[in-house]
């Protein structure tokens, strides 16, 4: 379910308002603008026939009535109702500007009816009057009076972004993608090598329409042949508004009156079980959904972050649907929390898209200051958790028409929408275009790779945490796929992280990304991930334990890796391990031995400190005799200088 858009909310209040009128005039006969008894009753078996859906017939008639009364307002308002039903907007405008001639105080809400019609048509110059017109009348709705002064304020946005276009190149995505059906939604996964998106299709000979979802894989950099995703995903009913993980392991969509739902549209999941299979999927529970309908859902590159548009109570608007969030905490999704009037309104808040870097929300409103329709901003969260005031993306991006959904590549550098523009395929295509950078996310890179056994090189499926290392904090919780063993971590900018790769019956997997400093964000990390099961004489060498130079101090930042290994030993609680201190072969070799001596006690005594028995644990430093890699180089100086430990018994 979709809430109002522009366009339906103008036929709304018109009818709201028209109707009303009427209503008066039936209660007193002798109120029509027209005495003419002829064009009264043309008027009213026209009324009747676009009661009744007839509206061809029903203009041939009001047609003939103007003709025998030239000043029959109520036969141009009809008339007018009538040709924004058939989207003929231009002969619309030409019947109220009719009323306006005859007797413009006849029915002030027309001058705000016609103002909206002038607003879709992309007629500011010509809309903006007609607005500041209706708002000096008396007595009018407070909710006309409201959007009224909300769309003045757009006509001057709008005028003013024309004159300032931002860059914007839209690109068919071709063949393989697009089809003389619609397509829409589109998701993809962090390395944009995997494309998934909405096709609808009259698909039984009642031409009955039917959603479902099609992926397509990237090739030496072409999009193939897009291919239904199949059951148990796909089914007889309809699939919509698909998010797909940046690791393109899960798949959060939305299904409606379905057996056993909680409303009217609730949200469902699905992971996937190896190349191209997905797992049977579930209903999200009742703290996600409710007795009202919840849609399009958008999931965050950590996992732990859901949101989705909601027309529950508790929002800003009377009948209208808002963004809302919730969390995964303890092992279920936390109630939902509204995201609150920087990003809702008491128009209509649709298609959130959070990207990749967790901090940028792009969503479609109808609410805002914009281009008269239902426009796309972007909003970016702050330190303390709230959202910055919403921005619209601007001219052409956004136009008179209604702008709906927009998903941006994990570059960033990349978006991607649905459009009926003139020239595509048919219905609604599929376009990308370069976001211009004041548009664009917090820049991120990734890692990819692949989790086997050492030994038998069958592929695992192992738990990943991904930490800030300055905060101890668990940023990225993942698991690689149970039936490839293939993981994929979104690594935002300008922090430096540790990982840590585990599975019961493993050694665990260290491994440590600064990015600080980095420039080349295109360049992810593609990392293999070997884990060794537990064995007497195994090493593992802990990336992420860090010193002060030349000297023993363990730096905070170490906490969050010897809190993995306190875990691991606790767990496996008969292994006894050697913790091995490592130098490159700078400076003196007994002080070198020394270093390294108290820099593996340093952890020894971390570990005593957190409840591992002294008896489970051996220390010993081997200054620079037990090189990795050259100390010719940097880069091998730096490999050298490492702390590890080994298994001794199991």
């Amino acid at each position: 379910m979709m809430k109002l858009s522009f366009l339906k909310n103008i036929r709304f209040w018109f009818l709201f308002l028209f109707f009303g009128q009427l209503v008066f005039i039936h209660a007193q006969p002798n109120s029509y603008t027209s005495q003419n008894e002829k064009a009264i009753k043309l008027m009213q078996d026209a009324y009747n026939l676009f009661d009744g859906h007839q509206n061809e017939k029903a203009l041939e008639l009001l047609d003939k009535a103007v003709k025998k009364d030239p000043k029959f307002v109520e036969a141009y308002m009809l008339e007018a109702q009538i040709y924004s039903e058939l989207k003929q907007y231009e002969k619309a405008v030409e019947c109220y500007k009719k009323t306006f001639e005859i007797n413009p105080d006849f029915f002030p809400n027309n001058f705000f009816t016609c103002g909206c019609v002038e607003l879709m048509l992309g007629k500011y110059a010509d809309a903006k009057p007609l607005f500041e017109k209706f708002i000096t009348y008396p007595r009018i709705n407070p909710e006309f009076k409201e959007a009224a002064d909300l769309y003045i304020k757009s006509c001057d946005f709008a005028m003013e972004a024309i004159k300032h276009p931002v860059p914007f190149q839209p690109s068919n995505m071709g063949p393989s993608i697009n089809t003389a059906e619609s397509e829409y939604y589109p998701g993809i996964t962090a390395d944009d090598q995997y494309f998934l998106f909405t096709r609808s299709s009259r698909g039984d000979a009642q031409g009955v329409l039917q959603e479902d979802f099609f992926y397509s894989r990237k090739l030496n950099g072409a999009w193939q042949p897009a291919l239904n995703l199949g059951p148990p995903i796909n089914t007889p009913m309809n699939e919509g508004a698909p998010s797909i993980s940046a690791d393109g392991q899960m798949l959060i969509f939305t299904g409606c009156n379905r057996p056993g739902g909680y409303g009217a549209c609730d949200l469902y999941f699905s992971k996937r079980v190896s190349a191209d299979k997905w797992s049977r999927p579930q209903n999200m529970g009742p703290k996600v959904n409710s007795k009202f309908w919840e849609s399009q859902p958008s999931i965050s590159s950590d996992g732990k972050t859901l949101f989705f548009v909601s027309n529950r109570p508790g929002g800003f608007g009377r009948d209208n649907a808002d963004i809302w969030m919730s969390t995964f905490e303890n092992g279920d999704w936390t109630s939902p929390i509204n995201l609150g009037p920087n990003i809702n309104t008491t128009g209509s808040e649709e298609a959130p898209f959070i990207h990749p870097d967790t901090k940028t929300l792009y969503f479609a409103s109808t609410g805002r200051v914009g281009m008269g329709q239902s426009d796309i901003y972007v909003s970016r969260k702050n330190e303390d958790g709230t959202w910055s005031e919403a921005k619209n993306l601007g001219y052409p991006i956004n136009t008179c028409g209604n702008e709906i959904s927009l998903l941006v590549s994990a570059s960033g550098e990349l978006a991607y929408f649905g459009s009926d523009k003139e020239g595509g395929f048919g219905g609604l295509d599929l376009y990308s275009f370069p976001l211009y950078e004041g548009a664009r996310p917090q820049k991120i890179s990734y890692m990819k790779g692949r989790v086997y056994d050492a030994r038998t090189k069958k592929p695992l499926s192992a738990n990943f945490e991904l930490i800030e290392l300055s905060k101890g904090k668990t940023e990225i919780q993942s698991e690689s796929n149970s039936g490839t063993g293939e993981f994929l971590i979104c690594l935002p900018s300008s922090k430096s992280y540790g990982l840590n790769v585990s599975k019961p019956g493993y050694l665990f997997y260290s491994e440590n990304f600064s990015l600080a400093d980095q420039r080349d964000y295109k360049k992810p990390f593609i990392k293999d991930v070997p884990l060794q099961p537990i064995d007497t004489g195994l090493k593992v060498q802990l990336k992420n334990v860090f010193f002060e130079t030349a000297k023993f101090n363990l730096l905070d930042d170490s906490r969050a890796e010897l809190d993995k290994l306190v875990d691991f030993l606790k767990f496996n609680n008969t292994i006894v391990i050697e913790i091995s201190g490592h130098t490159d072969n700078f400076g003196d070799k007994k002080a070198n031995i020394l270093l390294s001596q108290n820099r593996a006690k340093a952890v020894n005594d971390y570990l005593i400190a957190h409840g591992i028995v002294q008896q489970r644990l051996k220390f010993k430093g081997y200054g620079d005799t037990q090189p990795i890699a050259s100390n010719d180089t940097p880069e091998g100086r730096q490999q050298n200088r490492r702390t590890e430990f080994k298994v001794l018994s199991k």
